[in-house]
């Protein structure tokens, strides 16, 4: 089996290492801080956005993949260093770039979006987004590395915790039968990407040349409103309804005032207030990863959370 080079150990990083370990390839995981080694995964602690520390992590490499973000508030300045950072090891190496997208680049989109509508984002992180992936693109079409992009919607699922909109603001309240608040309107229409579903199209796409050079969606269940898909986690929780209301406006700001990532939150509210519904079917027609049925996606995660809850308290 082959080496993989996975950058970020982030929900999706963590996720898409550990898949990689069970299908028994070798892993190494680049992170600022490191970890203890797990069986079959070294980690490794540098900067990947030092373009030759990481190119001499990623030698010997089949695949690297880009799964590493700032947090939302240095998107702008840190983003796009990582990016040119990975790209120059994936050429210097050979190894393939699988990176990890996200939608943020089509900006609000009228109906279900594709993976050829246009990246017209205009608000900042939906630029920066899209011109990583451009990137990326370029240099695939130059022939100088190969490159894929996975682009996944709101993480949802066991391992999604402070960053994912069904997670850690939600999750221990909807435990304990309380009211939980969500961002925009929560009863508009919202695809949810699995975790596991992430890294097992990620892992996927990396052995698959006709996959390479374009962008694909995760394979997504049928759109959710917040509401119903808290509906379905009170249910499997056993806890009896729980009421999920959108934070107004004014709460918002000044919510925003002492959270950073509230604050960044707010330049992308359109895809709450509105449907957010991504089409994966592109990638359906093409390779072997299907969405895992939203009923096993719930039982998996509510067992999670309880989990979790009882050894965190």
């Amino acid at each position: 089996m082959s080496l993989h080079v996975v950058v970020g150990f982030g929900p999706a990083g963590a996720a898409t290492a550990r898949l990689l370990a069970e299908k028994g390839h070798s892993v190494r995981v680049i992170t600022r801080s490191g970890r203890r080694p797990e069986p079959g995964i070294e980690h490794i602690a540098l900067d990947a956005a030092d373009s030759g520390r990481l190119i001499s992590a990623a030698q010997g490499a089949a695949a690297i993949y880009s799964c590493a973000a700032p947090p939302y508030h240095r998107w702008a300045a840190e983003l796009p260093p990582l990016a040119s950072s990975v790209c120059a090891a994936a050429e210097a190496t050979g190894a393939v770039l699988v990176m990890l997208g996200n939608l943020y680049g089509y900006g609000p989109a009228q109906g279900p979006m594709t993976e050829d509508l246009p990246l017209a984002a205009t608000d900042r992180k939906g630029r920066v987004r899209a011109a990583v992936w451009e990137q990326a693109r370029e240099l695939h079409e130059q022939g100088r590395i190969r490159a894929v992009e996975v682009r996944a919607s709101d993480f949802f699922g066991p391992g999604v915790t402070d960053g994912g909109h069904l997670a850690g603001r939600v999750m221990p309240r909807l435990l304990r039968g309380r009211p939980v608040s969500t961002l925009g309107d929560p009863d508009a229409p919202h695809s949810w990407s699995y975790l596991p579903d992430v890294a097992a199209a990620l892992v996927e796409v990396a052995g698959e040349e006709r996959a390479w050079g374009r962008a694909w969606h995760v394979p997504t269940e049928p759109a959710l409103s917040t509401r119903e898909m808290v509906d379905r986690l009170a249910a499997q929780a056993g806890t009896g309804p729980v009421a999920a209301r959108g934070l107004p406006s004014a709460v918002l700001g000044v919510v925003a005032v002492f959270s950073p990532l509230i604050r960044e939150l707010r330049e992308i509210r359109y895809q709450f207030d509105r449907p957010f519904v991504v089409d994966s079917s592109a990638y359906e027609a093409e390779f072997a990863v299907r969405a895992t049925p939203v009923d096993e996606q719930v039982e998996a995660t509510v067992d999670w959370w309880r989990k979790r809850s009882a050894t965190t308290g």
